[in-house]
């Protein structure tokens, strides 16, 4: 039986080299009746000879080249999909992994990144959008601001208001309502948080417990005087004359007026 020589370089020198697996079988017995034409005569004079034996060698090729092309076509067959993420990008782009090694689409790349693609030449380039810069933050400013030293001195005038009342009430032996002292009590918490909500350096919210200290000791004045009118028909004068809490109250107002007409944070005891 002849022997016939079919080269792998015969099939994949055909501009159908990957062709589907269903063309294989017609590429082959195009290049086979290439052979047969371009030859010499020898071969076709033997097809009348040896039918049979052209039809076998014929049939051997086919299976051959089939092989070869099928095994050729499974070695550029992607073997597994994945997916690539980038951290601080949204989305997600298809991976391949083909012998080992991981290739990704440029045009999906740079949809991923959110970059552009621009061609010069024989180059592709990928160009990333710049990174956002952080923008720090603003620095407070030093000293009090001019809303809080308004605010801290309306809410020092309503307590001054609110001792001075109780005190004259105590001297003079007329008593307080308690919806007045209620009144009071309303408007000095009100002033405390607008003072607060007005800060807005760092002296302004180290000097804004002062006042909610200076609001909480006056609370404690009004309730000791109301305790005391419950109890007896009159108040001696000496109980809230020259008295410690009442001391204290009358030096952290003037400690704090002080202090913001200078425009700089002093600690002052009174005030806690």
């Amino acid at each position: 039986m002849p022997t016939y020589h079919i080269w792998h370089a015969d099939f994949c020198g055909l501009p159908q080299c990957c062709a589907p697996e269903q063309t294989v079988h017609t590429l082959v017995v195009r290049k086979i009746e290439q052979r047969l034409e371009s030859g010499d005569g020898k071969l076709i004079g033997k097809v009348g000879e040896h039918p049979m034996k052209i039809r076998f060698a014929m049939f051997a090729v086919l299976l051959a080249a089939t092989s070869i092309l099928m095994t050729n076509a499974r070695a550029q067959t992607p073997q597994k999909s994945a997916t690539l993420t980038i951290a601080g990008h949204p989305g997600e782009a298809q991976l391949l992994q083909v012998n080992g090694k991981s290739y990704v689409e440029v045009e999906a790349l740079a949809r991923l990144t959110q970059g552009t693609l621009s061609f010069k030449a024989n180059q592709t380039i990928l160009t990333l959008p710049a990174a956002e810069r952080e923008t720090p933050a603003p620095r407070a400013a030093a000293g009090f601001s001019r809303a809080f030293t308004q605010a801290g001195i309306e809410e020092m005038s309503a307590i001054r208001e609110w001792r001075r009342a109780i005190v004259n009430a105590v001297q003079t032996n007329t008593p307080l309502s308690e919806d007045w002292i209620a009144a009071q009590h309303s408007l000095a918490e009100k002033n405390l948080a607008l003072a607060a909500s007005a800060a807005s350096t760092d002296d302004d919210r180290s000097a804004s417990p002062m006042l909610s200290a200076e609001f909480n000791n006056m609370q404690s004045l009004s309730d000791l005087y109301l305790t005391l009118r419950k109890q007896a028909a009159a108040i001696s004068p000496d109980t809230f004359h020259s008295g410690p809490l009442e001391d204290q109250i009358l030096s952290c107002a003037q400690g704090f007026v002080s202090m913001t007409e200078s425009r700089a944070l002093q600690d002052q005891p009174a005030c806690h």
